[in-house]
């Protein structure tokens, strides 16, 4: 499974160590990219690739609920569409030009 999420510049750090200290989540494969290398605004993107157990736990993790008041956080956003191809042809894109890169050294 493939999820694409779509964070804010202000909460671009405490997701990112949230997602990779997490036991479950850490485990798939996760991939962090700055908006604006995909030509959109600011902001930055995590493509997770991982068991549907993986990806709906991270899902979990970008809401945080204020114990005290109840209020909701929402720290990042799924992205679907033709935004989420976009991320994803991009990060597996510079994924195969390094994979290619460092098969040339060894080759």
């Amino acid at each position: 499974m493939e999820i694409v999420l779509k964070m804010k510049m202000d909460s671009y750090e405490k997701m990112k160590n949230k997602l990779l200290k997490d036991d479950l989540v850490s485990r798939a494969s996760m991939t962090f990219k700055e908006a604006k290398s995909v030509g959109q605004s600011e902001g930055y993107y995590c493509y997770i690739s991982g068991t549907e157990e993986q990806c709906r736990k991270a899902l979990e993790m970008i809401r945080e609920r204020n114990p005290k008041t109840g209020e909701e956080f929402v720290y990042a956003e799924e992205v679907s569409g033709k935004e989420k191809e976009k991320v994803i042809e991009k990060i597996k894109g510079e994924e195969e030009k390094a994979s290619e890169a460092f098969g040339g050294i060894f080759g």
